[in-house]
């Protein structure tokens, strides 16, 4: 009988070998290395996994090889209904992969729907209670981080909880170093997070054993 951990391994070695395939392939879209590290995944379902009673309608946008999915999976309800938003046709597959016969997954079953496009074209049905994200917003153009803000949080429930990251100090580094196009980029991006951080924003995580560290960010709109 294969030992867990000889699974688990391969399961991590080929969730890995996926994604540095795709961040080769698709940088602005994948945005990292490495699928999200334990510690950042578990800050992100941070609130998927606080008790709650009542069936929650959860939304993760851009999951990847799903790294953070096993985190929100695992924080579910027993009557919670779990979509996902994937533009990367490569890590479609492998989710599907995942729900269909990977153990960790298995809590899921029968509660999931993988939506394949951006996250401005999903069908907008009832509100999100919890929406988690891992697109790499700093690497995206200024217009497109506004249009997407607007749909993630337009897509909440009145008091739904919205957590996304970012690496730390990228943007300020970046707003202030190198090409003029990246510094302008960079500073309009700021003024778009910062907006609606300064608004909403009611706690920040710091994830310092990652690669690269980096904050957690969770809204809660009115």
């Amino acid at each position: 009988m294969p030992d867990n951990n000889d699974q688990n391994n391969k399961r991590g070695s080929s969730e890995v070998g996926v994604f540095f395939g795709e961040f080769l392939r698709n940088f602005h879209t994948t945005g990292a290395i490495l699928p999200s590290g334990r510690f950042l995944g578990r800050a992100l379902a941070r609130f998927v996994a606080e008790e709650n009673s009542r069936p929650r309608r959860i939304l993760e946008v851009g999951p990847g090889t799903g790294a953070v999915t096993r985190h929100i999976v695992a924080g579910l309800g027993p009557a919670d209904q779990l979509d996902l938003v994937e533009l990367n046709d490569a890590f479609v597959e492998q989710l599907r992969h995942r729900f269909e016969s990977d153990p960790l997954f298995a809590a899921a079953k029968n509660r999931w729907r993988i939506f394949h496009c951006p996250v401005q074209d999903i069908p907008r049905e009832e509100p999100y209670d919890l929406i988690v994200s891992g697109l790499p917003l700093n690497n995206f153009s200024v217009e497109l981080v506004e249009d997407i803000l607007a749909t993630m949080t337009g897509l909440l429930a009145p008091g739904g909880t919205l957590s996304f990251f970012e690496y730390m100090a990228i943007r300020g580094i970046k707003g202030r170093v190198g090409p003029r196009a990246q510094r302008q980029r960079m500073q309009g991006i700021s003024r778009a997070l910062d907006s609606i951080l300064g608004e909403h924003e009611f706690r920040r995580d710091w994830i310092w054993p990652n690669v690269l560290p980096a904050w957690v960010h969770h809204l809660r709109m009115a």
